[in-house]
């Protein structure tokens, strides 16, 4: 089987690995992309003090705000990879693009909980299009093994950066508009992407891909959003029998739809891809880093300006310092990897991230700025290694025709990851944040409204004498903080379990010097290493 790029009017196909001309300057239309995305990712929680006064959402809907755009995207990342693959990713990529867009309009015209919650839900439908479509593109663009590693760190640094632009971006429009200016700051990006992307991307598909199998597409969906909505449900509610319910229906659509793809002459997704250990260790090892991280990263905005009172600008300078680590280790750890091992690199930035996290149960209301700032440089810097070599990893143990799909897998590790993390780690924040108790003198219903939310809190204090309004929000504060403690002290556990994870499952897992073919699947052991 061949892999067809197409290029020009012609439509001309180059199906060997010889460097593809203007291969590069593909390459900086397509991580406009991921810059898009890590934007938006950052934005929301800045945003979310703002949007919480505003839109009134209660503890377990601004929770939905924050989770339902990755639970969706996860849904429907394998679907769309496997699309793209079959339809080519280009076009995926930029009907994605403008899908985004126009999301993020409705996004930031929301006047209800309800519609964010939709207008989120949608965007994850255009975004699960956008990550799996370029990395398959950089897959089939790059067949020299260290300029697919300096091209994934690219694509990894771009995403860095994104995040890191968002926050200062939108802390600034935060600071002069309203709080749905920074979901209009996609605007420019996806028309800049879609009106070069346009020209200079060459389209690639698989030629021979058979056909999209529905059904296959509904049983990923429901099981992954079943199972993704129980787990967020019992952690917040308690265990119910309606809930045990919708997990057992998620479990059971998994279970089929696994048995599906083994059955079919053309699967939604190969899972032969997952007899590669590399393969396997790498995916989990992004899923398990992006649980432990992603709780902790949704409520330190709220940290930052709820607790310690900052302005949204200076919060966002003060996240800065994980980007700049995350870019720098993303372009070295190509390099980093080829002269130590996979494994030593991986398990390293994974332990190190663990080990910022452990610092992060210290938090309180007077942490000082360096003290923070050290923090989440350590941490970009150990997410940055350990990223970029999981995603080359994965990239390189595949065919190129199933580049889209294994792409696909890849972020679906990552926002399955982070829509756990959320649920679980952000459920454990909002239980011990509604257990304090209100100070005397302070109405029931101002009580009942603080404990929805530090957002509550911080609005009715407002509404409240000197005395108690001060009383009320530093029992409110304090609250909060301590359940952003424990839950980084369990996101530190869940990075060290990972570690030593990634150290066992990579072993022997190298990143190769010079163009070769790719084995397929059947072709390796599994160990990853190509049969005698």
């Amino acid at each position: 089987m061949t892999e067809t790029i197409a290029s020009g009017r012609a439509g001309s196909a180059h199906v060997d690995d010889q460097p593809r001309p203007g291969r590069w300057l593909a390459l900086a239309v397509l991580v406009l992309a991921v810059l898009l995305v890590g934007v938006d990712a950052t934005v929301l929680g800045l945003a979310t003090p703002f949007l919480s006064e505003d839109l009134r959402p209660s503890g377990t809907q601004l929770l939905w705000i924050g989770d339902i755009y990755s639970f969706v995207i996860a849904g429907l990342l394998v679907s769309m990879g496997s699309l793209g693959d079959r339809i080519g990713r280009k076009k995926l990529l930029l009907l994605g693009s403008v899908g985004f867009g126009a999301m993020s309009v409705l996004a930031a015209y929301a006047t209800s909980p309800e519609m964010m919650i939709a207008a989120r839900a949608l965007q994850g439908v255009a975004g699960a299009t956008l990550m799996p479509a370029t990395l398959a593109l950089i897959r089939n663009l790059f067949h020299d093994p260290r300029e697919r590693s300096l091209a994934i760190g690219i694509w990894g640094a771009m995403a860095s950066a994104g995040m890191a632009v968002g926050p200062v971006l939108g802390g600034f429009l935060l600071g002069h508009f309203w709080w749905g200016s920074v979901f209009l700051i996609n605007l420019p990006v996806m028309a800049l992407l879609v009106a070069v992307g346009a020209k200079v991307i060459p389209e690639s598909r698989n030629p021979d891909p058979g056909p999209w199998d529905l059904p296959s597409v509904v049983l990923v969906l429901v099981g992954i959003v079943g199972v993704v909505y129980a787990v967020k449900e019992a952690a917040v509610e308690g265990y119910r029998w309606d809930i045990a319910v919708v997990g057992a229906v998620g479990a059971l659509a998994l279970v089929v739809f696994v048995r599906r793809q083994l059955t079919l002459d053309s699967p939604l997704l190969n899972m032969k891809l997952f007899h590669h250990r590399g393969f396997s260790g790498a995916v989990l090892a992004d899923l398990l880093t992006i649980l432990g991280l992603s709780g902790l990263v949704f409520f330190l905005s709220q940290f930052l300006q709820m607790v310690q009172e900052r302005s949204p600008l200076n919060a966002g300078l003060v996240e800065l310092p994980a980007a700049v680590g995350a870019v720098g280790a993303g372009l070295a750890a190509g390099w980093v990897a080829r002269r130590l091992s996979v494994r030593i690199v991986v398990a390293g930035g994974l332990a190190v991230v663990g080990l910022a996290l452990v610092g992060c149960t210290t938090l309180h209301g007077d942490t000082g700025t360096a003290a923070m700032c050290v923090i989440l440089f350590v941490v970009g810097v150990g997410a940055g290694f350990s990223f970029t070599v999981t995603a080359d990893v994965i990239l390189s143990s595949v065919p190129k025709e199933e580049a889209g799909a294994a792409s696909a897998v890849s972020e679906t590790a990552y926002e399955l990851g982070a829509a756990l993390g959320i649920a679980l780690l952000g459920s454990i924040v909002t239980s011990l944040y509604r257990g304090f108790s209100t100070p005397a003198g302070v109405p029931e219903p101002a009580a009942h409204a603080a404990r929805e939310s530090l957002g509550g809190a911080v609005e009715v204090s407002g509404q409240l004498p000197a005395d108690q309004a001060a009383a009320l929000l530093k029992t409110a504060q304090d609250s909060f903080v301590g359940g952003v403690d424990v839950a980084a002290g369990v996101g530190a556990a869940v990075l060290l379990s990972a570690s030593v994870a990634a150290w066992f499952l990579l072993r022997g897992q190298e990143l190769a010097n010079s163009p070769a073919a790719t084995p397929t699947p059947a072709e390796l052991t599994a160990d990853g290493a190509p049969r005698a």
